[in-house]
């Protein structure tokens, strides 16, 4: 089945990026970031899923670029969709298992922070995608338009 264009003359293709995240966890609560190079911003480590690899070897292919720290991946924690942009980013807890934390290209620091300090330090979109990893009761599915979150109706 053909998703149509809203005039229904041809068939169109949805442009949407899929991107991966790790939300690298500690044995100790505190959660891995970076601050990234392109815009200053703190964020969790990720990027744009390749084509050729599975959504787990795409979140430790990013994690350790950006990083420095190899991963063990656990399980999908969130779901989130910036409906602005058209990227579609899955979330997935990871563990340290290895590596030493350093800037990269990408990052120009990397931290080991409290939940607290994720809430104050990111802004909510980034945030709440760290956040979700901690919550049990996931997967989480959210979107957001690039600067706040959308409430489902």
């Amino acid at each position: 089945m053909y998703m149509g264009n809203s005039t229904g003359d041809r068939p169109s293709t949805p442009l949407h990026s899929v991107s991966v995240a790790g939300a690298v966890v500690r044995e100790d609560g505190r959660l891995l970031t970076i601050r990234r190079a392109d815009n200053g911003r703190w964020e969790l480590p990720g990027g744009v899923l390749e084509l050729a690899e599975t959504p787990e070897e795409g979140v430790r292919r990013e994690v350790w670029e950006e990083t420095g720290v190899h991963v063990q991946v656990s399980g999908l924690t969130g779901v989130y969709k910036n409906t602005a942009r058209g990227i579609v980013a899955l979330v997935f807890r990871c563990a340290p298992s290895g590596g030493d934390p350093r800037p990269s290209d990408e990052s120009t620091a990397v931290a080991w922070l409290t939940p607290e300090e994720v809430a104050e330090r990111m802004s909510e979109v980034y945030a709440i995608r760290l956040l979700d990893a901690l919550d049990p009761s996931g997967p989480h599915i959210r979107s957001h338009d690039g600067k706040r979150l959308v409430q489902a109706r």
